[in-house]
């Protein structure tokens, strides 16, 4: 396409206007909205994949508006009505609807490709780990626009009514966000006995993606490549269908977006764990001695390193070979409502963790020797404050010697609760002769790295019920 018929189009089309909505839109839900996409490690502007990842999210609102933005330019001839008069023509169709179409996809690419480099140049002020894995989450995203654009165009011409871009967006909306819920999810109980939920292969046959949890997970090669067919195949079902001129041929053109999703969904993995996974180039461990990070959080070892020596100093004074001997960044991605495992042997660190998010320090000393002591038995994606945040605060001052109020940002009043109950049992537990501590804070701890049994009725020895 010549740049003269390409000024031309932006000049005639809606295409400029479709491209300036889907920018807007996104950087105003970014910048607007107060939402997990600005938290913790996996903020948009913290990683490369988080970015990628929630650009993409983004998708479950501006993919309808593609399609709906699409449709509205798929009337044009209609409305003019030269639909005739262009038959007429010796100009072939394709030729006639490259055009229109060749002009929206470079307008929401290059929109697309604005909201990344929005991210990317935030994130390169954040983060020293560069790599290209986030690169085919993205193209797969603009293409996702592309194709929803040319199936609106095309879907507009075939059924030209005022009614068409609104029921279109209003469909897309509703396909994307049941293919979010229970079409795209299925029912599962954890091992542990929790319900849970898990995506299935109908889940990726959306643009969108499902929010980010952790920073190490990405997509896997396998739902690029499904992803892509699929999306081709509803470019070309647009595209058929903006040449088409009989009802035939409108039909036939329902062909390549049918052959692109049975091919898709046999390209697409069917395990969960197959589709977000863990990217092992970030998840690498980079160690300093017995303290360990991932690649990804390479910077972060600099801070971590001599509270955690100290951490592992304190625990082995206290509880001898027992003790673990080395802290080192999980890299573990479990689904929700399973059950985490924890090491007898390493105290496990999460930067996503409130306690020790929020700590730095001689204050990240304590952190990590709570964690070690009590690492915490809550199923994954749920939150809970009780009995494990008592004795984890009491767990820590054992060791330390004098009860601390521990690092952390959760709700002011669950934490004066919670340290006027450790006070309670840190004064009876003091009370007690120290081979008698010793053995209730082996029982507690044996109770809390296995997850079974209630570890604050270890420490205590059963008088908390």
């Amino acid at each position: 396409m010549s740049v003269r018929v390409l000024r031309i189009e932006s000049r005639r089309s809606v295409a400029p206007w479709a491209g300036a909505v889907v920018l807007t839109t996104a950087l105003g839900f970014l910048y607007l909205v107060d939402a997990a996409w600005w938290r913790g490690t996996t903020a948009w502007t913290a990683q490369w994949t988080s970015m990628a990842l929630w650009t993409r999210g983004l998708l479950s609102y501006l993919w309808p508006l593609a399609v709906g933005l699409g449709a509205l330019q798929g009337l044009r001839d209609h409305r003019s009505k030269m639909s005739e008069l262009l038959r007429s023509t010796p100009r072939p169709a394709w030729h006639r609807a490259a055009a229109p179409a060749g002009t929206t996809a470079i307008t929401l690419t290059s929109a697309f490709a604005l909201l990344v480099l929005v991210g990317a140049v935030q994130v390169l002020a954040n983060t020293e780990y560069t790599h290209l894995g986030w690169l085919p989450i993205s193209l797969v995203g603009a293409l996702s626009l592309v194709a929803g654009a040319v199936l609106g165009m095309g879907a507009g011409r075939a059924l030209p009514s005022v009614l068409t871009p609104p029921a279109l967006a209003m469909g897309a909306f509703v396909f994307t966000a049941l293919l979010h819920m229970s079409p795209g999810r299925t029912e599962t109980v954890t091992r542990e006995g929790y319900p849970s939920t898990e995506p299935n292969r109908l889940s990726l046959l959306s643009p969108a993606v499902q929010e980010v949890r952790h920073v190490l997970v990405t997509l896997s090669t396998s739902v690029h490549v499904g992803q892509t067919i699929w999306l081709l195949g509803l470019a070309a079902t647009g595209f058929a269908l903006l040449t088409a001129a009989t009802a035939r041929a409108r039909l036939s053109a329902l062909t390549p977006a049918l052959a692109g999703a049975a091919v898709a969904l046999l390209v697409l993995p069917s395990d969960p764990r197959r589709m977000y996974v863990v990217d092992e180039a970030a998840a690498e461990p980079v160690c300093d001695g017995p303290v360990c990070v991932t690649k990804v959080h390479e910077p972060r070892l600099a801070d971590l390193a001599d509270p955690a020596r100290e951490a592992l100093r304190l625990l082995h004074g206290a509880l001898g070979g027992r003790a673990p001997v080395s802290v080192r960044e999980s890299t573990a991605v479990l689904p929700d409502g399973a059950m985490p495992q924890w090491s007898h042997t390493t105290v496990l660190v999460d930067f996503d963790d409130d306690l020790v998010g929020a700590a730095k320090g001689e204050e990240l000393t304590w952190a990590l020797i709570a964690r070690g002591m009590v690492p915490g038995c809550t199923p994954v994606g749920w939150s809970s404050f009780g009995g494990e945040d008592v004795a984890r605060s009491v767990a820590a001052g054992w060791v330390l010697g004098d009860l601390k109020p521990l690092p952390g940002t959760g709700p002011a009043d669950l934490r004066r609760e919670i340290d006027t109950e450790a006070r309670k049992v840190w004064k009876d537990l003091r009370a007690l002769p120290r081979a008698e501590q010793l053995s209730r804070i082996n029982a507690m701890r044996a109770a809390a790295l296995s997850c079974e049994g209630d570890v604050l009725d270890a420490l205590t020895g059963g008088a908390s019920r």
